[in-house]
C-alpha cells in the first residue's frame, strides 16, 4: 500500500496562481514562495473584507486515540467533495509543528487522497511562519533578560518572570533550565525554561489577531513578569512591541496552497489544541469566508478541546459563527474507548463499539449546546464492518443527528460526497449560534461550566495556588476573559487513562495563567507540559534526504 508521502509525491500540482484563481485571486495578490505555495498580500486581505460572507463549516471530533482518527483528512476530503459538487470552496487549516512531525503524531496535512500539498514543505519549514513566531517570542524574553542585566529600571522581580523562550522541536532537557550563569557579564541568574512554539503566547496572538493593528495591541499586552511592588510588566514596558511585529511582518499573512485535487487551501498558524486554542488564524478563516461560498476549517483534537475553544474563544474574537459542525468519528476509536487493544482493531467487535459509543454521545451532547446543526462523519477504514457502522448510525439517528460515511482517505473528494450533501442540507437550516457561557460570569464559574457541560464532570477542584491566582486576576479587572483549559486530549477528563465517557469525576485545576496578549485565562487541568519530549524511537529516525534531494520516510 502506498504511504501518504508516496501519494503526495506522485501527485501533479498546478501552479499556485492557478489554484488561487479559483478564489478570484490574481498574480498581484500573491507573494510567491516557489511554484506551489504563496502568501496572500496584506492589501488583498484587507480588500476582501468588503466581499459577501460565505458559509463556515467547523470539523471537530471525538477524543482521539493512538490509532489516529483523520480529522484533518475529513476536513480536506469534505472540502474536495464540496468542490466535486461545484461549490466554491476553500479549506482553512493549521500549520504543522516540527515537534509532532519528528515525534510520534505525524504531520497535519491530511492523508491518502485527501492531503494538502506540497506536504513535505508544509510539514517542515513551509514559509517560515513558526520560525518567525519563535524569534518574536525569544526577542521579548531576551529583551527582558537584557533589561535585568542593565540596571532593571522597572524594578522587575526576576523570580516572577512568567514568559518562557520558545522552540519548535521537542526537547525535554529544556523544560527547566537556569540562565545568566557564569558571572556578572552573562546576565542575571534565574530559573526558566522553554515551551514549544505552538504553545507560545505569541503564536496565540497571531492566530487570534484580526489585523496588524490588533496584533500589535495583543503583543504589547503580553505579560512577562511583576515588579517587586507587584505591578505587572508587559512587552510594551520593555519597548519590545515594534521589534516583535517586524519579525512577524510576513508571518501574519495567510499562506495559500492546494489539496491533492486542486481545491484551494489556506494554511496559517498552528496553536496546539491541548494547551492552546487549537485552530488556524482568524485572518485566514475570515479571508476564506470572503473568498469562497464554503469555508471548511478544523479544530485540534476532540470537541472538548479545540472544538470548545473555537466556539467560545475564536468565534468571540473573530465575531463569527459556523453554519454547521461536523463531528468526526471512527469505528476503531470507539473500539479503543470500549477497551479494545490497538493490535486487535482490525477484528470486528460490535460489543467494543457499543462500549465505546458513550464517548461519541458525550461529544454530540456537547456540540449540540451551541445551537448549530451537527453532522456526524464516520471516517471509514477498510477493516470496518457494516455491522459496526450500523451501531453508530442507529445511535446518531436516535439523537436526531444526520450521519454520513466518508472514504476520503482512499477515494478523495468522491468518497466524501455523501457527507458533503448532508453538510449542504444543514447549512441551509436556520440557526442561531450561542456561546457555552456568559463572558461576565466569574472565572471559576466559567471553568466549572466547561468541566460540567463539556467533559461531563461533577465540577472542578481548584488548588490553593490556582484559587489565589484567579482572585488576583479578577482583582486586576481581567475577569471578563474567556477560558482556555489545558488538559489531556486522550480523555474527556483530566486523566488520560479514563476513556469512554467517565462519570463521577472532578477536574483538578492545578494552576492558571492570564495570557493577557492572547486575551484569555489558561487553566491547567492536572499535569500539563508545554514542552514535549521524543519517544525512544521518534519519527525523526525514519526521515531522510536521498541523493536526488527528495525527502523520504515522512509518513
Amino acid at each position: 500500500m502506498l504511504s501518504d508521502l508516496d501519494i503526495a509525491q506522485q501527485a501533479t500540482l498546478a501552479p499556485v496562481e492557478e489554484c488561487a484563481s479559483k478564489l478570484n485571486l490574481g498574480v498581484d495578490d500573491l507573494e510567491f514562495y516557489g511554484p506551489y505555495k504563496a502568501k496572500i498580500s496584506q492589501q488583498t486581505v484587507a480588500r476582501a473584507q468588503s466581499n459577501p460572507t460565505g458559509k463556515l463549516v467547523l470539523v471537530t471530533a471525538m477524543n482521539p486515540t493512538p490509532a489516529g482518527e483523520g480529522k484533518t483528512t475529513v476536513a480536506i476530503g469534505l472540502a474536495q467533495a464540496l468542490d466535486h459538487l461545484d461549490k466554491k470552496t476553500v479549506v482553512a487549516l493549521r500549520e504543522p509543528s516540527l515537534g509532532p512531525v519528528f515525534g510520534r503524531k505525524g504531520g497535519a496535512t491530511g492523508g491518502g487522497y485527501s492531503q494538502v500539498l506540497p506536504m513535505e514543505d508544509i510539514n517542515l519549514h513551509f514559509t517560515g511562519d513558526l520560525h518567525a513566531v519563535t524569534a518574536a517570542q525569544d526577542l521579548l524574553v531576551s529583551m527582558l533578560d537584557n533589561h535585568l542585566h542593565h540596571g532593571n529600571d522597572l524594578g522587575i522581580d526576576s523570580r516572577t518572570v512568567t514568559l518562557k523562550r520558545a522552540m519548535d522541536i521537542n526537547d525535554r532537557a529544556l523544560r527547566n533550565i537556569k540562565v545568566g550563569l557564569g558571572g556578572t557579564a552573562n546576565g542575571v541568574p534565574r530559573e526558566t525554561g522553554f515551551e514549544i512554539t505552538a504553545a507560545s503566547e505569541v503564536m496565540a496572538c497571531v492566530a487570534l489577531a484580526r489585523d496588524i493593528s490588533d496584533l500589535k495591541e495583543r503583543l504589547s499586552r503580553i505579560r512577562v513578569a511583576y515588579t517587586t511592588s507587584g505591578r505587572p510588566v508587559a512587552a510594551k514596558d520593555l519597548d519590545a512591541t515594534g521589534g516583535m511585529a517586524a519579525l512577524l511582518k510576513d508571518a501574519v499573512k495567510p499562506n495559500i496552497v492546494q489539496t491533492i485535487e486542486g481545491t484551494p487551501a489556506l494554511v496559517h498558524m498552528g496553536p496546539f489544541g491541548n494547551v492552546s486554542t487549537g485552530c488556524n488564524s482568524i485572518i485566514a478563516t475570515k479571508l476564506g469566508m470572503r473568498l469562497a461560498d464554503y469555508t471548511v476549517t478544523e479544530a485540534g483534537f476532540g470537541s472538548d478541546l479545540g472544538g470548545q475553544k473555537f466556539m467560545d474563544i475564536i468565534c468571540r474574537a473573530g465575531n463569527f459563527m459556523p453554519d454547521a459542525i461536523v463531528l468526526a468519528a471512527t469505528v476503531r476509536a470507539l473500539k479503543m474507548h470500549g477497551g479494545c487493544a490497538q493490535q486487535k482493531l482490525h477484528i470486528t467487535e460490535c460489543d467494543r463499539v457499543e462500549q465505546g459509543l458513550p464517548n461519541l454521545l458525550q461529544h454530540i451532547d456537547h456540540v449540540s449546546q451551541y445551537g448549530i446543526p451537527v453532522v456526524v462523519a464516520i471516517n471509514r477504514f477498510t477493516n470496518d464492518s457494516d455491522e459496526e457502522l450500523e451501531i453508530i448510525r442507529k445511535a446518531c439517528a436516535e439523537m436526531g443527528k444526520p450521519v454520513a460515511e466518508a472514504t476520503i482517505w482512499a477515494d478523495g473528494g468522491k468518497g466524501g460526497v455523501e457527507l458533503a450533501n448532508e453538510v449542504l442540507a444543514v447549512c441551509d437550516q436556520p440557526s442561531e449560534g450561542k456561546y457555552l457561557y456568559n463572558i461576565d460570569l466569574p472565572l471559576r464559574e466559567k471553568i466549572e461550566t466547561i468541566c460540567k457541560r463539556v467533559y461531563g464532570a461533577d465540577g472542578a477542584n481548584f488548588s490553593a495556588k490556582a484559587a489565589k491566582k484567579i482572585d488576583a486576576v479578577e482583582a486586576e479587572g481581567l475577569g471578563r476573559m474567556p477560558v482556555c483549559i489545558a488538559k489531556t486530549q486522550d480523555s474527556l477528563s483530566d486523566k488520560k487513562t479514563l476513556l469512554g465517557r467517565p462519570k463521577g469525576f472532578t477536574v483538578q485545576i492545578a494552576d492558571v495563567r492570564a495570557a493577557t496578549g492572547a486575551g484569555y485565562l489558561i487553566a491547567y487541568a492536572g499535569s500539563i507540559m508545554t514542552m514535549f519530549g521524543f519517544s525512544k524511537s521518534p519519527a525523526a529516525v525514519k526521515i531522510d534526504l536521498n541523493d536526488d534531494g527528495e525527502i523520504v520516510g515522512l509518513f
